[in-house]
């Protein structure tokens, strides 16, 4: 009867090795990402949001990070490349405050991802039609 025993606990613990390996791999599974296109509307440099709304009407609040990335056509360079000077001061979000600051008005993309219902941006493009001019060529 012992056999048995130390059998079944050998199962059982394999199956809590097994369970406790697929729970820390959804824990640790990366975020999936989503994009909206739309018109930024405001930004607020104090809280690190902005706003975009899209063509269907609705407003997405982004925040943006110190890992949030821009990509803007050759006039908006000029912003983010000032931008990236004080980024090297110091000031590690003037990038992206200072491109969306400039893009008030502007469509882009937003690539983001979602956590508790709040959207942190990962990358900021220029969806104007010089930028897909560009890339289409």
């Amino acid at each position: 009867m012992t056999q048995y025993s130390k059998r079944f606990r050998l199962i059982l613990a394999g199956f809590m090795a097994l369970a406790m390996t697929l729970g820390l791999q959804s824990a640790f599974g990366e975020d999936v990402a989503h994009a909206v296109s739309g018109v930024v509307k405001s930004v607020d440099k104090d809280s690190k949001t902005f706003v975009v709304k899209a063509s269907d009407g609705t407003e997405h609040t982004f925040k943006w990070t110190e890992s949030t990335t821009v990509e803007g056509t050759k006039d908006a360079g000029k912003a983010v490349g000032a931008a990236t000077e004080d980024a090297a001061k110091g000031t590690k979000d003037a990038g992206v405050e200072t491109y969306l600051g400039a893009k008030k008005g502007s469509k882009v993309t937003v690539k983001y991802t979602e956590k508790a219902g709040e959207k942190t941006a990962l990358g900021i493009k220029d969806a104007s039609k010089a930028t897909a001019k560009a890339m289409s060529q």
